[in-house]
């Protein structure tokens, strides 16, 4: 059975999935369980362990969910987080079967 996982420290977390509020934790859930639906916000407290140096570890780690949204309100590098994530697709260091959107939400 797959858990659903929500990395964002600001917004709340919807009811069928699993709040994380950093990379690292989220990394650990990537590695110890089956993720069926991975959420990302880019912008984090942390400047510097931010949604986009997530998405670098998974693709160097081969750690993916079945499928990834990302939802960053952070226009620029939430579209940084998608394309990074696509291309390493169509690089076939992803699998082509996992679906990956960019579904920007609101802050409030």
């Amino acid at each position: 059975m797959s858990i659903n996982v929500f990395l964002d420290d600001y917004r709340t977390c919807p009811p069928d999935h699993t709040l994380v509020e950093t990379i690292a934790e989220c990394f650990t859930l990537l590695s110890t369980e089956k993720i069926g639906h991975l959420s990302l916000d880019h912008d984090l407290v942390s400047k510097t362990q931010n949604g986009f140096v997530l998405v670098q570890l998974m693709v160097e780690h081969q750690l993916f969910a079945e499928r990834i949204t990302i939802h960053s309100a952070n226009a620029g590098r939430g579209k940084a987080m998608y394309l990074y994530l696509k291309s390493a697709q169509a690089e076939f260091k992803m699998p082509q079967s996992i679906k990956v959107t960019l579904r920007p939400l609101p802050l409030h």
